[in-house]
């Protein structure tokens, strides 16, 4: 398992990247264009697996010529870098340039073989990245080589595709290397795959300033907030009472990268990268580029690094260079600090809600059966929320007695509108901003969509009709459900088709309609007991599980039995 999956690992990365391809009985992934190289310093760089993207995933013209993989956490074998480096040679290209970490096992493998190739008559060099600022007293084997590898590789990419010759490139990523620094932070230590894992990390407690093979840190602290953790990162990468320290000060410019360890979600990623930029701008750092994402990885480490690298115009240009790496993202070439970021909404109407209202003859009527509506949902608030429990999340009474909660406020501090339309457009605010979840936004759409059919001088029992059966449709159009898939609308609509007789009943009939309808409605709400869940939460229960009325149903047909009692004039 631990040897198939690296070579599983190249063969997806190649097959998924047309410009990539693998070097036969060997872990090295190749530009597919060598004949653009001809002429050209080529870059090789690589290590062990398990640091995924890297480096196979920096392959491509502006970037690496080729990256030699070993097993995970493991040097590559120097006749696979070797192997490398004269691929590279018979493509034609004027020197090979290795960019290695410092291991001790990647200075070896990566020396031996450079020494063999220079035997071959190649051209080669190397410059070694150390840039860990974790140790303030670093041991003889030095700085250890994290992410800021990566911007070697790029920096190195774009100056060997400009043409320029093997010496020059050494000295500008010698020179740069001297502004990168790199210190990491977990929460958990990695596993290499069949082992333990390489540290044991209690809960609650980070570890600062751990290498990338699963390497104990210097430091062991208590969790805290991004904020806090990233001036921690800070304070100690910029130290200058230590030898690995960063020299950092107000005004200069940085890029940055927030390389995600392995195991952090995209979501706290983020948040890292926030708290990254708003703790260099305090310090009066100007941040002109910003990475965020998985670049160097460590397994499943849950952890963040974070690489600074001060740059000026120059680095900048050639940091912004093109390049058809495959794991090289899409950045802005704008400055990052000083942006304006933040984009002002387009001026709207005030909510109907806060609107001013006149009375008019059906204000009494309208008031009366909202008082009524209100007050039943909050008597049945316990009913639904027990309904809802049986399939649902359980707190489908909690919502409907909010929603009439906001009314009955909003109905002590306002006159409620003679027309009709406004009504419904208010009701349709208030739901849509106090009741919340799939129900709120249910309810406004059909309150919504309603409201258009009625107004002041359109408020007979046929634009009722007309405005309820206006509003089903949008609640099934947005909604996804129809009749049978147990929800509110197998009480709603059973209703609505009898309400839609309204437009022919004589006028003596109408109440008999709506007494006719409400009937339909809590038929069709006990109906739900014998139907199988097709939308909403309980969609995803068993059915044998869910044997009680839909509380959705049973809501509507409440609502529509209280509008009904009031016209009726009962209590």
């Amino acid at each position: 398992m631990l040897l198939s999956c690296v070579d599983e690992a190249l063969c997806g990365l190649v097959r998924a990247s047309g410009g990539l391809s693998l070097l036969k009985g060997h872990r090295v992934v190749l530009r597919s264009d060598p004949d653009n190289l001809r002429g050209k310093v080529a870059l090789l760089s690589g290590g062990g697996s398990g640091h995924e993207p890297a480096h196979g995933g920096y392959v491509g013209a502006g970037m690496l010529s080729a990256a030699v993989a070993g097993g995970v956490f493991a040097s590559p074998p120097p006749a696979s870098v070797l192997a490398a480096i004269l691929s590279l040679h018979s493509a034609g290209a004027s020197g090979v340039l290795l960019i290695v970490k410092n291991y001790t096992g990647d200075r070896l493998n990566f020396g031996l073989a450079a020494e063999q190739a220079r035997n071959h008559g190649v051209a080669v060099d190397m410059v070694i990245v150390a840039e860990d600022c974790a140790f303030d007293q670093p041991s003889k084997a030095g700085r250890r080589g994290l992410c800021g590898t990566i911007f070697i590789h790029k920096l190195a990419g774009a100056l060997a595709e400009e043409g320029c010759s093997l010496d020059q490139i050494v000295s500008k990523v010698t020179e740069v290397l001297k502004g990168i620094g790199t210190l990491g932070v977990s929460l958990s230590p990695c596993s290499v795959p069949g082992c333990l894992p390489s540290f044991e990390l209690p809960p609650g407690d980070m570890e600062l300033g751990l290498g990338i093979h699963g390497e104990a840190g210097i430091k062991r602290s208590k969790v805290a907030s991004a904020d806090e953790v990233v001036k921690t990162m800070m304070d100690h990468m910029t130290n200058p009472d230590s030898q690995s320290h960063l020299p950092l000060k107000s005004g200069d410019s940085v890029v940055v990268c927030v390389n995600n360890l392995g195991a952090l979600s995209c979501l706290e990623l983020a948040v890292v990268t926030r708290a990254a930029i708003v703790c260099l701008e305090s310090r009066g750092v100007v941040v002109a580029r910003v990475m965020s994402g998985s670049f160097m990885t460590s397994l499943e480490m849950a952890g963040v690094s974070l690489t600074l690298m001060r740059a000026d115009q120059e680095t900048l240009r050639l940091f912004d260079a093109k390049t058809s790496a495959p794991a090289w993202p899409n950045l802005s070439s704008q400055c990052v600090s000083g942006r304006g970021y933040i984009t002002d909404p387009q001026a709207v109407s005030t909510r109907p809600q806060d609107d001013a209202h006149s009375e008019g003859p059906l204000s009494p009527v309208m008031r009366k059966a909202l008082e009524k509506v209100c007050s039943t949902l909050l008597e049945k608030q316990e009913e639904l929320n027990s309904l809802d429990r049986a399939g649902g999340d359980g707190d489908c009474g909690n919502t409907h007695a909010q929603a009439a909660r906001a009314v009955q406020e909003w109905l002590q501090d306002h006159v409620v509108p003679g027309c009709p339309g406004r009504l419904l457009s208010v009701l349709a605010g208030l739901v849509q901003e106090k009741m919340g979840g799939s129900s709120g936004a249910l309810y406004s759409l059909f309150l919504t969509a309603a409201a258009g059919h009625v107004t002041e001088g359109r408020s007979n029992a046929a634009a009722w009709a007309s405005a309820v059966h206006a509003g089903t449709q949008a609640m099934r159009r947005y909604g996804g459900a129809d009749p049978g898939d147990r929800t509110m609308l197998d009480a709603l609509c059973p209703a609505v088709d009898e309400l839609m007789t309204l437009t022919t009943a004589p006028p003596g009939g109408q109440m008999a309609v709506l007494q006719a309808a409400v009937q339909r409605a809590a038929s069709g709400a006990e109906s739900t007991r014998n139907l199988t869940a097709r939308a909403g939460r309980a969609s995803y229960v068993a059915a044998e599980r869910v044997t009680l009325p839909d509380p959705g149903a049973v809501a509507v047909a409440a609502i529509l039995r209280a509008v009904l009692e009031s016209l009726e004039g009962k209590k």
